[in-house]
């Protein structure tokens, strides 16, 4: 199984890419949000993959985060939603706010996405809540060290900003660690997600 490629771009073309490394060009498909953030032809970049096995067919998908990666994963779980299908999803939509869709119950969100109606939308966030872990929150004890604030909806934003990164993945310990490095007072939710995810990616 292939974790990242790295190597040089030698295409950059509507849906996918291609990188030649050790003599050998990948051909990998790309969310176009993806693709318009890379480097120019000739650069060097690195692309965190996800290798499609089947009988007829053996495809990578190519992502710039690990975040993108662990989204595209999840929506493949969800029954219906096939490879193409996510990488249209994640063109329109940043792991952020689907993380936030799914664990505020946004089906509203959720639908405005190609190819997802209102019944699809409501199964992304039935199957995918179903996966979180069941420690859900982090402990009391913990929240002093994260913010110098108490209030009920600070920590109401840290406990739903935990979940929806355990939605993307990560385990309760690095969410911990990585809400620790900033002050959480007078963010939104979303911001406390975006910034958590920076420290994560570090």
């Amino acid at each position: 199984m292939l974790s990242y490629i790295k190597g040089s771009l030698e295409v950059k073309t509507s849906g996918y890419i291609v990188i030649e490394t050790g003599g050998l060009g990948y051909k990998i498909y790309m969310p176009e949000t993806s693709i318009e953030k890379l480097g120019d032809i000739g650069s060097t970049v690195k692309v965190h993959t996800y290798m499609k096995v089947r009988e007829d067919d053996i495809s990578l998908f190519g992502f710039n985060t690990n975040e993108e990666l662990r989204m595209f994963e999840l929506l493949l779980s969800v029954s219906g939603i096939g490879a193409k299908s996510a990488v249209v999803i994640l063109s329109n939509i940043s792991p952020s706010k689907f993380a936030l869709a799914v664990i505020t119950n946004d089906v509203g969100v959720l639908k405005k996405l190609p190819g997802i109606g209102p019944k699809t939308a409501a199964r992304i966030i039935l199957e995918l809540k179903d996966k979180l872990k069941t420690e859900e929150t982090i402990s009391t004890s913990n929240l002093d060290n994260i913010s110098s604030t108490s209030t009920i909806i600070e920590n109401n934003n840290i406990s739903e900003a935990t979940a929806a990164l355990q939605v993307l993945g990560y385990s309760i310990r690095e969410i911990e660690e990585a809400l620790s490095k900033f002050d959480t007072t007078n963010l939104q939710l979303e911001d406390i997600i975006k910034t958590a995810l920076k420290n994560l990616s570090n």
